[in-house]
């Protein structure tokens, strides 16, 4: 398949259709893709026709494809034959190394957390006789799912013609120059990476990380040296593959999901016969023993008759109490205060009134909105975002930072939905990755400034419900982007589908 028939919409192998390039060179072209069978996004590599090393890639894609570590990027599919060559793998949302380290160095014991789980994935990948050989920062990815992917194994350096003699040395310095990145902030190269800047020099040879960063624990900088900057070992051993990489660094703290606090709630019926168990097992170990019951007096019942008396009065004295706050209570229901006997007109109680049923309106058309650029933000693809398939998606161009590039305030898609109505709230389902920041607005009026922000939503993604604070109709909602989360080192706004919720007509 030729460069100019692979275009977005494209569709490979009856399934995987093509949706936005990414990044293209030297005759390989990265896309996001859609998976129209399982609905779900994926990368995907196609290739010019004089690309050279397309056999390469796609034995090398075959190869990692076996690959069990869940840290290493899964590679789904690949193909060579005459009419197109293609590899498809799965699709990482997360920020890189290089996102991480945007406002400075990590602390010292999160880089080191990090590089360990790499360290611990390329040595999987090594005992199969793979190796990477091209380690950057764009290569190491904390994803959306709070786990480390170590992106390309085999295939980025297939894709690059790279090739070596002593692959394990190459991945461990790979490993250590990722290492020295996270504790400095710098990249200990010739040039800068991704970038970062270069790591400074003194008598010809880089900086320790120590000499570069302040608080860098000793053992920390030790591994670094050992991996990556062979002037500065002084008698120490060099570490020369990833799996001794791993074990230097295999008493660090590993990086932890953030916690989520659950409200404590009742325990219910499992879904498996082994987690039924586990739970009434809880029930009985957490329920209190109950305390003995009290044995009786050994002489028989002596003073029993004072106790009698005792608890006669103390009868006497609860019954007398009832009675007296009754009686007061019945003397206030019929004061003159109240209503009925005051010549007030009497309310029958009326039950409290029921929420009012919410049905989904469908929009009549779709639109891409920007205002503020071009006037127009990718409309031809907006009526997905409204064709009930969750596979299907509208996205924003793409920008250079989460700030839009700091080319306008806000961009987003636009729906028309026929008629005025009262909006009860909008259901859009955003991508998975963090960091969007989006408003409703609606009005009866296409223009941006026509248009009332009635919900913000800040730091959104997957399933969002914006929902107004007020009592809110109009012909138009607008989806309105202010900011874009990163996805694959771009960064740009995905809506899979919008679902607008109406009482009725206003």
């Amino acid at each position: 398949m030729s460069t100019s028939a692979v275009e977005p919409g494209t569709r490979l192998a009856e399934r995987f259709r093509l949706e936005d390039r990414v990044s293209e060179s030297d005759g390989a072209t990265l896309w996001k893709a859609i998976d129209e069978i399982l609905a779900r996004p994926v990368a995907v590599h196609t290739f010019s026709p004089d690309f050279p090393r397309v056999h390469e890639v796609v034995t090398a894609a075959r190869a990692a494809s076996r690959l069990t570590d869940p840290r290493i990027t899964q590679v789904f599919d690949a193909a060579e034959d005459d009419k197109a060559a293609y590899v498809v793998s799965e699709w990482v949302t997360g920020e890189t190394l290089t996102d991480l380290l945007a406002s400075g160095p990590l602390e010292p014991e999160r880089a080191a957390g990090l590089v360990a789980e790499a360290a611990e994935a390329l040595a999987h990948a090594h005992e199969a006789q793979l190796y990477h050989l091209c380690l950057r920062p764009a290569h190491l990815v904390w994803t959306t799912g709070n786990t480390v992917k170590v992106l390309g194994v085999a295939v980025d350096a297939a894709l690059s013609g790279l090739t070596t003699d002593q692959p394990a040395l190459d991945d461990a310095e790979g490993l250590g120059r990722l290492l020295y990145a996270g504790l400095t902030g710098h990249w200990p190269g010739d040039e800068e990476e991704g970038g970062l800047p270069a790591a400074p020099m003194t008598d010809g040879h880089f900086c320790s990380p120590r000499q570069v960063t302040a608080g860098v624990p000793g053992y920390l900088d030790a591994v670094t040296v050992r991996a990556c900057l062979p002037e500065s070992r002084k008698g120490q051993s060099p570490l020369t593959s990833p799996s001794e990489v791993a074990d230097a660094l295999a008493d660090v703290a590993r990086p932890m999901p953030i916690p989520i606090s659950y409200p404590s709630t009742p325990a219910v019926a499992s879904a498996s016969h082994t987690e039924g168990l586990d739970i009434a097992h809880r029930q009985q170990t957490a329920m209190a023993p109950r305390p003995p019951a009290p044995r009786p007096p050994a002489n028989g019942g002596g003073g029993s008759t004072l106790n009698r008396v005792l608890m006669t009065v103390v009868v006497v004295l609860v019954i007398v109490a009832v009675g007296v706050g009754a009686w007061t209570i019945g003397r206030s229901l019929g004061s003159p205060t109240d209503p009925a006997e005051a010549g007030g007109t009497t309310t029958a109680t009326t039950a409290p009134a029921t929420a009012q049923e919410v049905e989904a309106v469908k929009p009549d058309k779709a639109s891409g909105f920007d205002p503020l650029g071009d006037g127009d933000e990718k409309s031809d693809i907006a009526k997905l975002a409204i064709d009930g398939k969750p596979g299907t998606l509208w996205k924003t161009e793409t920008y250079t930072s989460a700030d839009l590039g700091r080319l306008k305030d806000g961009v987003g898609l636009l729906l028309d939905m026929g008629k005025s109505m009262q909006i009860s709230d909008v259901e859009v389902t955003l991508s998975d990755a963090s960091g969007a920041s989006v408003e409703l607005k609606v009005g009866d009026s296409a223009e941006l400034g026509s248009l009332k922000t009635v919900a913000t939503e800040k730091d959104a993604s997957g399933k969002t419900t914006l929902t107004p604070e007020e009592a809110t109709s109009g012909q138009y909602v607008l989806i309105w982007f202010t900011r874009v989360p990163t996805d694959a080192g771009t960064f740009h706004g995905t809506i899979y589908e919008v679902v607008v919720h109406s009482p009725g007509s206003a």
